[in-house]
C-alpha cells in the first residue's frame, strides 16, 4: 500500500492586534493627508499650465478616473499581495507624485500625474479600508468611525499644513516636498505593522456587487454624494442665495467637516451606545433636516448651522456601512469593499453635476432638497440592514 502525504496546510494567519489597529489609524491619516494637501496647489498648477476653469474642472477629472479605476484592482491586489504591501506602495507612490505634481507645467503630462495620483489614492483607501474591516472584525470592538476620523483630521492637518508652508513663502515644490516626506515617514511606520494578508475568505479577484453589498454600496453612493454636495455647492449656496462675501463664503465648508471630524472621532462610543441601525437612522434624519435649515431659513447663520448638522448627521454612516461589510457573508471584503468605495466615489463625482443639473432647471435650493429626500430614503433603509 503506497503512502501519501498530504500537503502541509497554510499557516494560520496571525489575529490583528494593536499594532495592526496602530497601523490602521496612521495609514487613514496618511491617506486625508495627502488628498488634502493637493488641494492648495491647485491654484498653482492652474496657473502654470494656463488653464481657465472649464479646463481646470476637466483637468481634475483625471484624479477621479483614477481613484475610480483602482479601485476594484486594489482587492485582489491586497488579497494577492497583502495589506502590508500594497499600503506602502500606494502610500509612497502618493507621496512621490504630490512634488512632481507642483512643478508639471505640460497640459498632457499634468493630466497623467493627476491620474496615477489618483490610482496611489484610489489603491490606498480601498486596502486601508479592507485592512480596517479584518482589524475591526478582529477585535470584537467598534473601531471604524474612530480609523475614518483620523482620515478626516490627516484632511485638516494637511491642508493647513501645506497653506502653512505656502504663506510663509516656501515655493510650492519645497512645501510638496516637506508635506511628501512626513507622509512618507509615517507611511513607512505604518506599513511595519500592517497585515501582511489581506481577505480571509477566497474570492474572484473581480465580481459585480450583488444583494446586501449593492444595497449597502446604493446608500453609500447617496451619502458620498451628500459630501460631494457640501465641498462644491456650500460655498456658492452662501454667496449667490444668501448673499455671503466670497471670501467667507467658505465657511460652509468649514462648518460641515468640522462637526463631521469631531462626530467621527467621537463615533465609535455612539455608535457602541446606540447601536449601528439607529446611528445610520438617526445620522441620515439629521443630515436631512440640516439641508431642510440650511435651504429655507433665511440668514447665513442658520445656513451655517444646518450645515454642520449634516457633517454630524453624515459622520457615522459610511464608518458603519464599512463595519457592516465586515459582517456579511455575501461577498468577501476583497471584492466588497472596493465595490461600495467605488460606489461611494462615483457619488461624490457624479453628484455635484447632478445638483447642478437639476439647479440649472430649477433652483439650487430645490435641488439641494432633492438631496434631503434621498437621505431619508436612506433612514427609511437602516431598518433592512440587518447582518
Amino acid at each position: 500500500m503506497v503512502s501519501r502525504e498530504l500537503p502541509n496546510p497554510s499557516p494560520p494567519r496571525p489575529v490583528p492586534g494593536r499594532p495592526a489597529q496602530f497601523s490602521t489609524r496612521i495609514a487613514f491619516f496618511v491617506a486625508g493627508f495627502g488628498v488634502s494637501a493637493w488641494a492648495p496647489l491647485v491654484p498653482f498648477a492652474k496657473a502654470r499650465a494656463g488653464l481657465d476653469d472649464g479646463a481646470l474642472g476637466l483637468l481634475l477629472l483625471c484624479i477621479g478616473v483614477g481613484s475610480i479605476l483602482a479601485m476594484p484592482v486594489a482587492g485582489g491586489l491586497a488579497s494577492r499581495f497583502g495589506c502590508r504591501r500594497v499600503i506602502g506602495c500606494a502610500a509612497l507612490a502618493m507621496c512621490a507624485m504630490l512634488p512632481l505634481l507642483a512643478v508639471v507645467a505640460v497640459l498632457p503630462l499634468l493630466a497623467i500625474a493627476l491620474f496615477l495620483f489618483g490610482v496611489a489614492l484610489g489603491c490606498l483607501d480601498c486596502t486601508v479600508n479592507i485592512q480596517a474591516v479584518i482589524v475591526e472584525r478582529a477585535s470584537g470592538k467598534t473601531m471604524m468611525s474612530g480609523f475614518h476620523g483620523l482620515y478626516s483630521l490627516g484632511g485638516i492637518v494637511g491642508a493647513a499644513g501645506m497653506t502653512g508652508l505656502l504663506s510663509a513663502g516656501v515655493p510650492p515644490p519645497g512645501a510638496a516636498l516637506c508635506v511628501s516626506a512626513l507622509a512618507a515617514i509615517a507611511t513607512v511606520r505604518a506599513a511595519a505593522q500592517a497585515l501582511d494578508y489581506g481577505s480571509a475568505r477566497s474570492g474572484p479577484a473581480f465580481a459585480m456587487p450583488r444583494g446586501i453589498v449593492l444595497f449597502i454600496g446604493v446608500l453609500c453612493f447617496i451619502v458620498f454624494l451628500t459630501e460631494g454636495a457640501m465641498l462644491d455647492w456650500s460655498a456658492v449656496f452662501l454667496s449667490s442665495v444668501r448673499q455671503v462675501p466670497s471670501a467667507y463664503a467658505g465657511l460652509g465648508y468649514v462648518a460641515f467637516a468640522a462637526t463631521m471630524t469631531a462626530g467621527r472621532l467621537t463615533g465609535d462610543a455612539v455608535v457602541s451606545r446606540f447601536g449601528k441601525h439607529a446611528v445610520v437612522a438617526g445620522g441620515a434624519l439629521l443630515a436631512a433636516a440640516g439641508l431642510a435649515l440650511a435651504t429655507t431659513v433665511p440668514g447665513w447663520p442658520a445656513t451655517l448651522a444646518g450645515y454642520a448638522l449634516v457633517g454630524a448627521g453624515c459622520a457615522n454612516i459610511v464608518p458603519v456601512m464599512y463595519s457592516l461589510c465586515g459582517r456579511q457573508t455575501t461577498m468577501p471584503e476583497n471584492i466588497a469593499v472596493p465595490a461600495i468605495s467605488t460606489l461611494g466615489y462615483a457619488g461624490i463625482l457624479a453628484g455635484p453635476a447632478l445638483i447642478g443639473f437639476l439647479a440649472h432647471g430649477t433652483s439650487l435650493s430645490f435641488a439641494l432638497f432633492g438631496v434631503a429626500a434621498l437621505l431619508l430614503g436612506v433612514a427609511a433603509s437602516a431598518r433592512l440592514l440587518r447582518i
